[in-house]
């Protein structure tokens, strides 16, 4: 892998992670598009470490404040009833189901499920998904309104985003509109849900890639500088969408959705891409 497009796919990867239209989708089209090898879901799982530096950085506050709740709340359970320490429970029962999920598929997901047909589709279907959430949801309540079935329901969308082209964000947002969570709630408890299973696919994935288990070639340095360049562009993007939330819908993200799973789909039946 060039530098060149290790910068390229890096700020793909920071961009793409926090807002709803795929980033381990993106890793794929992007290099098919410009005729670049595949980088591997082992590459993806780790430059994602880059971008849960930026949630890290940018929610340093709030995670540090939900930890210290959460682990007081161990042994006293009244403690549990207080919203940092109810959010610390709900990433933790929001993380099991793409815990489970990714251990059983972990080869699927390596290999089939990179197929381009399966990206468009899935980017088609959960943005349609997401125009529906954006119809009939409530958007009526806060985070602090958040409760123990929302944080199970969204970490149910969050297993979903295994299959690529699917979005974590996107389908974590989808849930918590669908739960009536309002836009900025739904993205922000969507980037907190994120970082354990994250932090934990990446690492292990890190030490796949520098035991060369894989024989994909990645350089380290190659590897650094995406992760790098993930953080920088992955920063910004959290900052601009809970803005661009708090007064806009998700429709634009639909709509880039739906064009570019259809431009996939026609460009790999013409055999233009592989």
């Amino acid at each position: 892998m060039s530098v060149l497009e290790a910068i390229v796919l890096g700020i793909v990867q920071g961009l793409t992670e926090f807002l709803p239209i795929s980033s381990t989708g993106h890793l794929r089209i992007v290099p098919a598009f410009l005729g670049w090898e595949d980088p591997g879901a082992a590459f993806t799982a780790v430059t994602q470490l880059g971008t849960m530096a930026a949630v890290l950085l940018y929610f340093r506050e709030d995670l540090l404040r939900i930890a210290r709740a959460w682990l007081r709340s161990l042994g006293d359970r009244p403690l549990r009833r207080e919203l940092d320490a109810r959010l610390g429970w709900y990433i933790v029962l929001g993380t099991i189901p793409i815990g489970i999920f990714g251990v059983l598929f972990k080869d699927q997901i390596e290999t089939g499920a990179r197929d381009l047909y399966l990206i468009g589709t899935a980017l088609i279907v959960l943005g349609l998904v997401l125009l529906l959430a954006e119809k009939v949801g409530t958007r009526e309540r806060s985070l602090e309104q958040i409760r123990t079935k929302d944080g199970f329901a969204i970490g149910l969308a969050q297993a979903l985003a295994l299959i690529p082209g699917v979005s974590r964000s996107g389908a974590t947002i989808t849930a918590g509109l669908f739960m009536g969570l309002d836009r900025p709630a739904a993205a922000r408890f969507s980037f907190l849900l994120s970082v354990p299973a994250v932090v934990l696919s990446g690492l292990l994935e890190l030490g796949t890639i520098l035991s060369d288990d894989d024989g994909d070639g990645t350089s380290i340095g190659a590897l650094v500088v995406a992760t790098l360049m993930a953080f920088l562009s992955g920063y910004v993007a959290i900052a601009w969408l809970l803005r661009y939330l708090s007064t806009h819908s998700t429709v634009i993200f639909v709509i880039y959705r739906v064009a570019l799973g259809t431009l996939v789909l026609v460009l790999v039946g013409a055999g233009a891409i592989e």
